[in-house]
């Protein structure tokens, strides 16, 4: 396991977007009702970044062509989008969101 700083734990605000950019990648670090959960931060569709996007009721929707993920499981629910989103494992410590990247 590759456990990458990405945060801190009071960046990842409840209810937001929260983008980063770690080991190369794309991250979005969501707070779903206090639980973390790292996605990638890259539409499954046509590469658009959903950082640009929207949230709401717990899904973000692409700004691009507004396929919907679920932001606490990767799931998608809309078209054109038909993969889910990768989802990456997350840990906090000593205030820090560190994210599994492989």
């Amino acid at each position: 396991m590759v456990w990458v700083d990405v945060c801190g734990v009071d960046d990842a605000f409840e209810e937001r977007i929260n983008a980063y950019e770690a080991g190369g990648r794309r991250i979005l670090i969501m707070n779903v009702g206090g639980r973390l959960t790292a996605l990638d931060g890259t539409c499954t569709h046509e590469d658009a970044d959903l950082s640009a996007g929207f949230f709401l009721d717990g899904r973000i929707t692409c700004p691009l062509h507004l396929s919907q993920f679920d932001a606490a499981t990767g799931k998608v629910f809309d078209p054109p989008a038909k993969l889910d989103l990768a989802v990456y494992p997350v840990k906090t410590d000593g205030g820090r969101v560190l994210v599994d990247l492989p």
